[in-house]
């Protein structure tokens, strides 16, 4: 079962924010444990947990969440999981978000296309690639019932009060990096922001792996 964990950079990673979970406020917690239950449920039940991660435009956050959610399950051993996300609209995986997820340790291929690039992006050597590229979070690649819609941003939050087919439904917004576009503060903010989400779904596996 080694081959199923995830690459070195990424352990290391995930294991240093996991001894970051004392600064994820109590409330926060106690969503992120409403997403673990869910999880723990599902794989009792038989069946797998479907992940969906959903911010407005599936370029950044959203990606992010997808992939430390696929990770951090590897890392805890949660099998059953698998993680999708989306938008309300489409438009492209930010190249900034692909640079942040790079320099966490995610091996990146593809996004040749000039519009709406698919990327290919690995977090291990024992488990198939996750195909990434924004598509609204109905996309056909992604399921259509029996799913947690994670919402990771207020926008998509506000606009998506129902989500048809959803289980369950959780606002867990992050701030978005894209205020830092095009300034000196631009890597950092995409960090930051990496760093953040990693922690929260790296907390969701740990407790669903207890569960």
């Amino acid at each position: 079962m080694e081959t199923l964990r995830p690459f070195e950079p990424i352990e290391q990673y995930l294991a240093s924010v996991a001894a970051e979970f004392g600064r994820i406020p109590e409330p926060r917690q106690a969503l992120l444990k409403e997403l673990a239950g869910y999880i723990v449920r599902r794989r009792q039940a038989g069946e797998p947990a479907l992940l969906t991660v959903i911010c407005t435009h599936n370029s950044r956050r959203s990606h992010m969440g997808q992939m430390w959610a696929a990770a951090a399950a590897a890392r805890y051993g949660v099998e059953g999981v698998e993680c999708y996300s989306g938008g309300t609209e489409a438009t492209a995986f930010n190249p900034n978000a692909v640079a942040a997820l790079r320099r966490a340790g995610f091996r990146i291929d593809g996004g040749q296309e000039l519009e709406n690039p698919v990327y290919e992006v690995r977090y291990s050597d024992g488990r198939p690639p996750l195909r990434a590229f924004s598509k609204r979070f109905d996309d056909a690649e992604n399921p259509a019932g029996g799913f947690a819609a994670i919402m990771v941003c207020s926008e998509a939050d506000e606009a998506c009060p129902f989500v048809p087919g959803a289980a369950l439904r959780l606002s867990l917004p992050f701030e978005d990096p894209k205020r830092a576009d095009g300034t000196p503060e631009e890597e950092q903010a995409y960090d930051e922001a990496c760093r953040l989400i990693a922690r929260e779904f790296c907390y969701v596996m740990a407790a669903a792996g207890q569960g």
